[in-house]
């Protein structure tokens, strides 16, 4: 059994015509036992901008701390709202610089 699949989770993202929608499952459980059923796998990061973390809760807690760091960062540095294309770049250097010891979890982005 794969270790991704050890705490679960379904994302899924459309694109239409002037909009966008992103939907996730908030159960977390540890294979077949559901613990609870209000775990936060998409998180808000500007009034346009959603990040969706599904994987191993452990994990998506971990990047997302690391996300909101780097985005507030970038945000007193250049003193403006992080774009898309910016958070999407920012994420692709991060979950590169681990190398081989990945985060185990799917990411969900389109620029």
């Amino acid at each position: 059994m794969s270790i991704l699949t050890y705490n679960g989770g379904a994302m899924l993202a459309m694109k239409g015509d002037g909009c966008v929608s992103i939907a996730a499952d908030k159960r977390y459980g540890i294979q077949m036992q559901t613990v609870g059923t209000n775990f936060q796998k998409i998180f808000e990061m500007g009034p346009h901008l959603y990040v969706g973390l599904p994987g191993l809760a452990t994990d998506t807690q971990t990047v997302m701390e690391k996300i909101r760091f780097r985005k507030n960062l970038y945000e007193l540095r250049e003193n403006r709202k992080i774009s898309p294309k910016v958070m999407a770049s920012m994420l692709s250097n991060m979950l590169y610089e681990k190398g081989l010891d990945l985060f185990l979890l799917n990411l969900l982005s389109q620029v």
